[in-house]
């Protein structure tokens, strides 16, 4: 049994959208963020773990039929790096297995502190993927957006570009929060400083989750704010740059020092 438990919400086990393939997606409990757009408000409460990372693997294998051609794990949340223990433990079996491994996160606990800054890159010895979620590009506005600034989620970002690691950056595309020409150039502005971007992907807000605020008991900060519009979402991608980015492989990665 492994030393440290994972605090899981849910398990996704044909999931299409969180990396390459057919993915099976385990959704980890507990967050830090506060997004105002958030669609999984009911992952923010954190708890003491209590699932075995090779227990969890096991009933993730049961799938691995389904994973040819590029699927795997995904680790998603919640924040997953909160469990960066866990996810240790369990990307270090998945890779004996010969399983694809990927994270999705906002990067938020990133710290070039120790002792997060070992468990990272030996977390990175395992990791096929990582799916950077980028809220803002403004530290500012950043934190008004998720409770949080954003320098060391860039410098997650810039460090991950320093070792190699292939990257897909996501963005939340919300209309009168992150939407503005000035904030989309910017944005493009930084990613253009990274070498290790395969995919660049704008996400629309939606408001599918809206009812998990309401069931908590908590004001949703976005009430009448519409999703965007196929042309504000066209419009976001064009000045993103979004299509330079698909289908890009790094040839080679560096050595994680």
């Amino acid at each position: 049994m492994g030393e440290h438990k994972g605090a899981l919400h849910s398990i996704e086990t044909f999931g299409s959208v969180d990396g390459p393939g057919i993915r099976y997606v385990i959704f980890l409990q507990g967050c830090a963020m506060r997004c105002q757009f958030c669609h999984n408000a009911d992952t923010w409460q954190m708890r003491n773990g209590e699932a075995d990372a090779k227990d969890v693997l096991q009933r993730a294998l049961r799938y691995r039929s389904y994973w040819r051609g590029g699927g795997g794990i995904t680790v998603s949340g919640g924040e997953p790096l909160l469990q960066i223990d866990f996810l240790l433990e369990l990307f270090e079996e998945a890779k004996k297995q010969g399983i694809h491994t990927v994270i999705d996160t906002c990067g938020q606990p990133f710290t070039r502190e120790e002792p997060f800054f070992s468990k990272f890159k030996a977390l990175m010895t395992n990791t096929d993927l990582v799916l950077l979620d980028i809220k803002h590009i403004d530290s500012e506005q950043h934190r008004t957006l998720t409770g949080w600034g954003n320098e060391n989620i860039l410098d997650m970002a810039r460090w991950l570009s320093s070792i190699g690691k292939p990257v897909w950056i996501r963005h939340v595309l919300v209309p009168q929060r992150n939407d503005s020409d000035e904030d989309l150039r910017r944005l493009d502005a930084f990613v253009r400083t990274l070498s290790n971007v395969e995919r660049f992907e704008v996400l629309p807000y939606h408001t599918l989750g809206v009812y998990k605020w309401k069931e908590l008991g908590i004001p949703y900060p976005l009430e009448g704010i519409d999703p965007p519009t196929e042309e504000q979402i066209a419009h976001a991608n064009e000045l993103l740059h979004t299509a330079d980015y698909q289908g890009f492989r790094k040839s080679e990665t560096k050595k994680i020092s």
